[in-house]
């Protein structure tokens, strides 16, 4: 665990309890241990939400923010939605710990905003989440409208997906479609709207800087690329005047929660500059109190 005296939070997690791996297809453990390199075993996930906790607890993170993915249309090859019960339900047993994140499906259109706002106003998420490469539609579709509607009239933020994105399944392969700069069209839209733009924006990670640089609520997210092998132009982003714009995430089971904060720390950013990044953006970003 760290020796600061404040714990990390980690804006994107993905839930790995047995109730969660229940709703999980079957590619996982060929693309997460195998194209992701991640550690084996990871698909298999923890025995229990207890097991999870005692792992970020070894980490030093305080608060995990769980997305409900929402990965393409049910019924198409390698396509899955996460239960936003199963979320509210780990978050309940772990309050003021766990925050649930509701994944969107454009396809759903009024029903699925309607299922948004009863997840923020009555089972206690914080945010949305969005995969727009899984739906093969850029951030400023027109279908995406609505619900970036409603995350500005609830006051709360969205995160997506940026940059390039992997063939997951192989019957199912997925065009990069999350370029950042469709990010200035919904910013000027919604100025009021927190974008989060998650997994950097890599290759295009300088077209992320440009948006986070020129909208006041897009703020970017360093989950799924390990901070050792992030591009020169976004360290120095975070260690100057993008100190106040970024959050730290795993994106778990991608990365692994302990050697990811180790990995940044190697990076020897500035002593403020580790604070907010590793905590206090993500409060303040999403309105929680410390």
């Amino acid at each position: 665990m760290s020796d600061h005296d404040y714990k990390v939070v980690d804006a994107v997690v993905g839930l790995m309890t047995p109730e969660a791996m229940k709703h999980r297809p079957g590619w996982g453990e060929e693309f997460f241990e195998g194209k992701m390199n991640a550690a084996k075993g990871t698909m298999g996930g923890f025995d229990s939400l207890d097991q999870m906790m005692d792992v970020l607890d070894e980490a030093g993170i305080d608060k995990a923010f769980l997305f409900a993915q929402a990965a393409g249309r049910p019924g198409l090859p390698g396509c899955f939605h996460m239960p936003y019960e199963v979320i509210a339900d780990a978050c309940q047993k772990y309050p003021n710990r766990l925050y649930g994140l509701a994944g969107v499906d454009p396809y759903d259109g009024m029903d699925g905003v309607r299922r948004l706002e009863d997840a923020v106003k009555n089972m206690g998420f914080i945010g949305a989440h969005l995969y727009p490469h899984w739906y093969n539609m850029e951030p400023h579709h027109r279908k995406l409208y609505p619900f970036y509607a409603k995350c500005v009239e609830l006051g709360v933020p969205i995160q997506m997906q940026v940059g390039q994105s992997m063939v997951y399944n192989k019957n199912f392969p997925c065009e990069s479609t999350g370029r950042p700069i469709t990010f200035d069209t919904i910013a000027c839209d919604f100025q009021e709207l927190k974008l989060i733009g998650i997994h950097v924006g890599i290759p295009w990670h300088d077209e992320m800087i440009a948006m986070a640089w020129k909208h006041e609520n897009v703020y970017i997210g360093t989950d799924a690329h390990r901070p050792l092998y992030w591009p020169e132009s976004f360290k120095k982003y975070i260690n100057s005047y993008g100190q106040n714009k970024v959050i730290f995430g795993t994106d778990y089971p991608v990365l692994p929660f302990k050697r990811t904060i180790e990995d940044f720390d190697s990076l020897g950013f500035k002593t403020e500059v580790r604070r907010k990044v590793l905590r206090d953006n993500a409060l303040r970003i999403y309105g929680i109190e410390d």
